[in-house]
């Protein structure tokens, strides 16, 4: 396999035929619906052999296909990295590590619910399933569809696990998070509620969802996840906590990543939105930040207990005079098709390893999308091996992104849990 980007003047079919590889089969692993491309797109190559075009060198080719250069050079015999134009490479395979991946459905209907679990359920060991609110008396939402989503993951062997939030109407609610916690009886209350709903349910485990935990809270938070783990332990049930990044102990003070790491089956770090809808334009998921959240992460937790959570979508801000004015979240397929639409350049931040663009609306307004492409996502992969995690995941399954479920099966051995 190998990572091409889409240069002035190429056609699918004249891609497929440089490096004679079936057309039908390059537009289905890209999810490509007609003949249409930009430059700087990258596209999937699923071919196991390279054909060395103009240019080229081993380094490049290295990159393009992940595999070391000193790899390529032993498997192909290769002496010197001189290479000649019109020769054939061998691309070994890589040895895949073994993961157990956790990413997050939003049950909506059942074709949908049934569509989602078969077509991701060899990518993922855990499916959360999205989401129970709690609330001020430490009690829980119901959830449409709930059961068929238990069912649905269980059919196809993935475990399925009750995502627990404290999002409201206005948006993740710290206020709510320290009433619950500060009074042991809601407390107590929404552990026997949780307990009651995984093994009412049929659950494998819960995933606790609080986002913005005030730092008061922060020994609360980390002693509530211990009660919930005493409980549901004994009976086999897991625990997880989803995670804000941090690079430091002052990033969200609620946090405190060793005595949570230390209570808990696994954590999903949620690497992504660094920039998001009121921020202002910038990358959602930089590598260089991811980085520095998984150094900090490994010295305080186990690094088989970490799940790298990694984003299916970008961000498309409407400018004015400089300004973001507004944002909407758009999958890859949408920033995609919006690059193709408007006939502008995908631009690639090595820096950050996402891709990026810019174009004018229809109403004169300037648009600035940063988002995730192949190229973007082996990045983060390569990580989840080189930091030896536990595994990997993404938020959501509902948001199209056909290139990433073939790099899942190019990286990982899916390991699974129940």
């Amino acid at each position: 396999m190998f990572i091409y980007i889409v240069k002035n003047g190429d056609s699918l079919f004249s891609i497929a035929s440089k490096y004679q590889f079936p057309l039908d089969t390059l537009r289905n692993v890209n999810g490509l619906i007609d003949e249409m491309m930009v430059p700087g797109q990258a596209l999937i190559v699923p071919s196991t052999v390279y054909i060395v075009q103009p240019g080229d060198s081993l380094y490049e080719i290295s990159k393009m296909s992940l595999v070391p250069v000193e790899t390529l050079r032993t498997a192909n015999g290769l002496e010197s990295d001189i290479l000649s134009v019109g020769i054939k490479l061998y691309l070994p395979p890589r040895t895949k590590y073994p993961e157990e991946g956790l990413s997050y459905i939003i049950p909506v209907t059942p074709e949908q619910i049934e569509a989602t679990a078969s077509s991701f359920s060899a990518y993922n060991a855990y499916f959360g399933i999205f989401e129970y609110h709690i609330n001020e008396e430490g009690n829980l939402s119901t959830l449409n569809n709930d059961e068929l989503a238990v069912r649905a993951s269980r059919n196809h062997k993935v475990a399925p696990l009750a995502t627990i939030t404290n999002l409201t109407a206005g948006g993740f609610s710290p206020k709510l998070t320290k009433k619950v916690l500060n009074f042991p009886e809601l407390r107590n209350r929404l552990i026997n509620n949780i307990y009651n709903l995984i093994k009412t349910k049929n659950y494998a485990g819960v995933n606790i969802d609080f986002e913005q935990v005030n730092a008061g809270e922060r020994d609360l938070y980390t002693g509530f996840l211990r009660s919930l783990n005493d409980r549901l332990s004994p009976e086999g049930y897991f625990t997880s906590v989803a995670l804000h990044v941090k690079k430091s102990d002052s990033d969200y003070p609620g946090y405190d990543y060793g005595g949570i790491g230390a209570v808990v089956d696994f954590v999903f770090i949620m690497a992504y939105d660094w920039h998001e809808k009121h921020s202002g334009p910038g990358p959602v998921a930089p590598i260089d930040e991811i980085r520095k959240t998984l150094d900090y992460a490994v010295l305080r937790m186990p690094r088989n207990k970490i799940i790298l959570g990694v984003p299916r979508y970008g961000y498309d801000w409407t400018m004015s005079n400089g300004n973001a004015i507004s944002a909407k979240a758009v999958s890859v397929t949408t920033a995609t098709e919006a690059a193709m639409r408007y006939e502008v350049q995908i631009q690639y931040s090595t820096q950050h390893q996402q891709p990026y663009f810019s174009y004018w609306d229809e109403n004169g307004k300037r648009h600035i999308v940063w988002f995730e492409d192949a190229r973007a996502r082996a990045a983060k992969f390569q990580l989840v091996v080189d930091y030896r995690l536990r595994g990997v995941g993404a938020w959501q399954l509902g948001l199209n992104f056909p290139q990433s479920a073939f790099l899942v099966e190019h990286f990982f051995a899916q390991k699974r849990v129940i």
